[in-house]
């Protein structure tokens, strides 16, 4: 029997590029388990906790609290779901969140507001200018226009003084968001990213390091996070594609492989400008999502550090794998993570007991690279996955469909083969008399059910065509 990689699949397009098939709602596992070294595993379900005021535009947890801008409102979420209106906020994309010792920092539309507990006050000192982005650190309040960088009075952080503003000159880019990592602060500009340092002074008191400098941007303000101990971003040099990179000291590395860069390129740059990059560390993975506008991606960062290969899977919410995910926005609090919806006024609860998403069923779906036996084609006698199954409801006769393409464009008819009832613990999942390849092939496999499924590895029983 031949082992046969079920992390990533391949297959061709009507202009003959030869594409990555990742993982559709499956995420890989790495644990050594005797049969393989990973496994994939369905991805976690979604439970409806709570119903807000608006869409959710963006969370954090400040002093052990929920909080969320859903619509125009900032809200908290109880840890029973209760969900309290504080204020209004206004319309806009997603929001800035973060926090001082005395206030939690919001940012919409432009504006600047601070929420201390008990009351929510917009900051009117017209020395702000518009906020594109902001974030606290070193006892300010830092913001940007775009254009420059502006801190608040130490005492009063209402206050602004134009003798403080700075700016990011190595390139004449806009910045286009702020972000902080150990007491420094990057300046995202389309092109490039600057850090810089407190040095104190009477007048704009970060200084560059130029050093760190990294010379790629951003192309939009939510589309960086850190991760793994190093910036993520989206974004590129001058006269380069956009992609998505990992960097810290003033040097890079790119993350996305050609496929997915070919999925960013059908976006313009003003869509892209809106997408979101955030990040997950929970159960020995970290995981980094790239919303794009009508598609997920997760980049598997331990994975890949481990199998020395970029792991990526996408996730998507309907029974199709078709449309996009529809979590955003994710914190874990009172020991569980929460999410906001893109598409819906509901807050959900992340959970690995189900596989539904607010009690919808969702699909999945890996391929294989192309199976080649050295230009003497085969007959494939069998084909088995080795699967954790019998752990479906009761009642319930989960389904698994096969296919197979000779061409990597078109697919055969599925077979069906079942994955296992309730109980059936030692059930082996396989399709017999699976047809003789000429040349090349490669197969699909997928399911929409809400049984939680886990594959750890697929085996092919094989003989030659030719000699």
């Amino acid at each position: 029997m031949a082992q046969i990689s079920i992390l990533g699949g391949i297959y061709s397009d009507a202009v003959a590029d030869v594409r990555t098939s990742y993982p559709r709602n499956m995420f890989p596992v790495l644990k050594e388990n005797g049969v393989s070294t990973g496994y994939l595993r369905q991805a976690e379900g979604i439970i409806s906790f709570s119903l807000g005021p608006g869409i959710d535009r963006g969370a954090i947890v400040w002093n052990g609290t929920h909080y969320r801008v859903m619509g125009t409102k900032l809200v908290t979420v109880s840890p029973s779901g209760v969900v309290v209106v504080l204020g209004d906020i206004g319309t806009g994309p997603a929001v800035a969140l973060d926090y001082s010792f005395d206030n939690l920092i919001i940012g919409s539309g432009g504006r600047l507001y601070y929420w201390d507990g008990t009351t929510l006050t917009q900051v009117t000192d017209p020395d702000l200018g518009t906020s594109v982005d902001s974030l606290f650190l070193n006892g300010y309040t830092v913001s940007t226009d775009g254009e420059f960088i502006v801190v608040s009075d130490l005492t009063n952080p209402l206050l602004f003084d134009p003798l403080k503003y700075g700016s990011s000159e190595v390139d004449p880019d806009a910045i286009v968001g702020l972000r902080k990592f150990r007491n420094e602060l990057y300046a995202l500009n389309r092109f490039t990213i600057e850090v810089f340092d407190n040095i104190g002074g009477a007048g704009f008191p970060f200084a560059p390091i130029s050093g760190a400098q990294i010379t790629k941007g951003c192309v939009g303000t939510r589309a960086a996070v850190f991760c793994a101990e190093t910036l993520a971003f989206m974004g590129g040099g001058r006269n380069e594609a956009i992609a998505i990179y990992m960097g810290a000291g003033g040097q890079v590395r790119k993350i996305s492989d050609d496929e997915i860069e070919k999925r960013i390129s059908t976006y313009t740059e003003d869509e892209l400008a809106l997408c979101q990059l955030e990040t997950r560390k929970f159960d020995n993975r970290e995981y980094l999502y790239v919303h794009l506008p009508r598609e997920t991606w997760v980049f598997d960062v331990i994975a890949s550090a481990a199998f020395q290969q970029l792991i990526w899977f996408s996730l998507h919410s309907d029974s199709g794998v078709e449309e996009t995910y529809r979590a955003k926005n994710f914190i874990f609090c009172f020991n569980q993570w929460f999410c906001g919806d893109k598409t819906t006024y509901d807050i959900g609860r992340l959970t690995n007991t189900v596989t539904t998403q607010y009690d919808e069923i969702v699909g999945w779906q890996f391929d294989t690279a192309y199976l080649y036996n050295a230009s003497k084609g085969a007959i494939i006698h069998e084909l088995e996955l080795v699967a954790a199954s019998g752990r479906s409801p009761m009642g319930r006769n989960p389904q698994i469909f096969f296919s197979y393409t000779d061409d990597g464009l078109t697919w055969s008819d599925e077979r069906i083969a079942g994955a296992g009832r309730r109980g059936e613990y030692r059930k082996r999942i396989n399709w017999v008399q699976c047809g003789a390849m000429d040349n090349y092939r490669g197969l699909r496999f997928r399911g929409a059910n809400d049984t939680p499924e886990a594959f750890m590895r697929l085996e092919a029983q094989l003989e030659p065509l030719y000699v």
